[in-house]
């Protein structure tokens, strides 16, 4: 089955870590993603810019706005994603678990969500 896992962040602390810190973090997720496609349970994933490079489209009286920034207006913002293939739910945390493990001088929240499969 698949699943999409949203790692959800504070950002703030990035500006006071030491490059020794974000290069280590760096390290062990590039660690875990190798190992996690050695597992033949990665299907994608990627790492996106901070949530300030983020433009939020939408439609207001047949116009679309565009607006600078996120659209969730928290503390914790979409910072990267992986699209796994696992057996089922508890497989899909345990490696969500793996993720917040990475973190140490930081946080991860991350949202675990089936994918919807469309027939056709």
């Amino acid at each position: 089955m698949k699943y999409l896992l949203m790692i959800y962040e504070d950002q703030a602390p990035y500006a006071s870590a030491s490059q020794q810190d974000q290069g280590a973090l760096f390290q062990r997720y590039m660690t875990f993603t190798k190992d996690l496609r050695q597992e033949g349970k990665m299907l994608n994933g990627n790492a996106l810019q901070p949530s300030y490079t983020a433009t939020t489209v939408r439609i207001a009286n047949g116009k679309r706005i565009s607006t600078d920034g996120p659209y969730a207006e928290s503390k914790e913002q979409l910072g990267g994603y992986y699209l796994v293939d696992v057996k089922d739910i508890e497989e899909a945390t345990a490696v969500a678990e793996r993720i917040c493990r990475l973190h140490t001088w930081n946080s991860a929240v991350l949202e675990v969500r089936p994918i919807m499969e469309i027939p056709g």
